[in-house]
């Protein structure tokens, strides 16, 4: 039975064995996915032996994304923009091959699942964090009019938009900057991405009035049981869609089953299972 992990600290609570046992059955597959706790120090040593004794491939949760991508011997396009690693598999040669599936989830649930739209967009990102350098490559490669990182941080927001200025460039973007939280005030935006985990503790960047319109659609790229504060939010200013990372979280898996395995599973099932319980 080939076997597959999300490896992670702490692990227990992901969704992921739970997904991908389902896209399996869908598809026919034979294989096993289960969690695998990892202590803090030990993770190169964790994946060697996963994958000395036969592991197939592997998610990465936090906090580990990083040394994936330095453990790693080849990196995809978005592994290497992103600087870091959610997905590890072996190619032909047996070779280490770290993947970088998030930002490919969540473009893929805001088109396919929302059907909405990027192209020619004016975005919004908050957080200039791990997460948002997840998903600015594939963000960048839909070709939006516009793309403004904003952070408590300003030079953080600054430094990520320079880094990924060359992409965007090619990609035909016509901005690509960051700032702070006060360099929103009088601008409104298509698109919002909360890419920070503020919201989950109730907490929310000092946002100014009037960058929503009836026209924006908010994401949360976290999610929980309840809305989340960002969702609320988006609702309370009169948001046109309102959505949070969940469909992210199984487009992403998906992803990386299709790396795995070679087929690309249905996530609309699985999806609507996760939303009922």
């Amino acid at each position: 039975m080939d076997r597959y992990v999300v490896v992670g600290n702490p692990v227990g609570h992901s969704k992921s064995p739970l997904i991908h046992t389902a896209f399996a059955q869908q598809t026919g597959q034979q294989l096993e996915y289960s969690t695998l706790l990892s202590d803090i120090d030990c993770f190169t040593e964790t994946m060697q032996e996963f994958f000395n004794s036969g592991g197939k491939g592997a998610n990465v949760t936090v906090p580990f994304k990083q040394e994936a991508c330095a453990l790693a011997k080849h990196l995809t396009l978005e592994a290497s923009t992103a600087g870091a690693v959610n997905t590890l598999y072996l190619d032909e040669q047996q070779h280490l091959c770290g993947h970088n599936t998030d930002g490919l989830g969540l473009v893929r649930d805001v088109l396919a699942n929302h059907g909405g739209s990027l192209a020619g967009k004016q975005l919004l990102v908050l957080g200039a964090g791990g997460a948002t350098r997840g998903i600015l490559q594939p963000f960048l490669a839909q070709k939006p009019a516009s793309l403004f990182i904003a952070n408590r941080t300003v030079s953080k927001a600054e430094e990520l938009a320079s880094a990924f200025s060359a992409l965007a460039e090619e990609a035909g973007v016509e901005s690509l900057s960051g700032g702070g939280f006060d360099d929103l005030a009088g601008r409104q935006f298509d698109w919002v991405f909360n890419a920070t985990s503020a919201s989950l503790q109730g907490d929310l960047p000092p946002l100014p009035e009037g960058i929503v319109t009836q026209d924006t659609w908010c994401y949360d790229l976290m999610y929980s049981n309840e809305p989340t504060a960002f969702c609320q939010w988006a609702e309370n200013s009169g948001a046109a869609n309102v959505m949070d990372g969940l469909g992210m979280l199984v487009e992403q898996a998906a992803e990386s089953f299709l790396v795995w395995r070679g087929i690309r599973p249905e996530t609309a099932d699985i999806l609507a299972r996760l939303r009922q319980s």
